[in-house]
Order: C-alpha cells, then structure tokens, then sequence
C-alpha cells in the first residue's frame, strides 16, 4: 500500500528564491507533495550584473574526464529552481532523494492548479527587500535559457 502524501502549493511570484525554495525542501522532508507554481516570477536579490556573472562563472564548471559525470546546468527557469531545492536537501541519503522527488516546479500556472490556492511563505515577499533585484526569468534569458 502506497502512503499517499498531502500536497502543497507555494505561489513564487514576487517571492524571494532562497526563502521559498528552503521552505519548499524543509515541507518535502516532513512528507508534503511540494507544487511551486510561478517559478520564473521569483526574484533573487543582489545587483543584476552581479548575479549574472556568477551564473556565467558557474556555467563554464566543466569535466575533462567522462562528460557522463560532468555537471548539468540548467537555464530554464523551472529547473533552475528546481536544482536550488536539490541543493538545500541532504542528497546523498535516500530522504533526501525521496524529498526531491515530491517537489514539482512549473512556469506559469497548469491548468490541474488553476483553481487551487496557493500557501503564502511568510518573509519571502520581495516587495520587502531594500536592494536591488533581478528575476528568475530574466536571469534565465541573460544566461540562455
């Protein structure tokens, strides 16, 4: 018998991307089916020229050994958020896995979650924020996504 998990939408839009993809690991370890709608609509914060240099820098990583081993970098926004997650989750053990396989991230709003209403992160809100910042679609279309 296959334990069914309860689900969890979290809306991204105008919501910083470090807070609502901890909060959005934190909920999948304790179990919850994890939906992030909006992705692109997220902010990171910090100058834009900033923020793109160090997405460029992290895109030339590379392997001269097997490319099977090299590591994958995303530029869809969905997947980027997606692999922020990965990394705030303990991967290497099978929690961690099994988190990450309950959280889905999409662009935009599918029609199966339309009608469904979003949770709320509190102190993730970007229109708190004093500094500068650049959205995950926008950062997705300077480093070719």
């Amino acid at each position: 018998m296959i334990k069914m998990s309860k689900e969890l939408i979290l809306d991204a839009k105008n919501q910083i991307l470090g807070r609502i993809a901890s909060y959005a690991a934190k909920q999948a370890i304790k179990g919850y089916m994890v939906v992030v709608l909006n992705a692109e609509k997220s902010v990171i914060s910090g100058r834009r020229s900033n923020i793109v240099q160090e997405a460029k820098i992290r895109l030339e990583t590379r392997t001269l050994a097997n490319q099977a081993h090299a590591p994958v970098h995303h530029r869809r926004p969905d997947l980027y958020f997606r692999r922020v997650v990965r990394g705030m989750l303990p991967w290497d053990k099978p929690k961690g896995r099994a988190a990450f396989h309950r959280v889905h991230v999409y662009m935009g709003v599918p029609e199966a979650f339309a009608g469904k209403t979003p949770t709320v992160v509190r102190g993730a809100d970007a229109s708190k924020l004093l500094s500068p910042y650049v959205s995950l679609e926008d950062l997705a279309t300077e480093i070719g996504g």
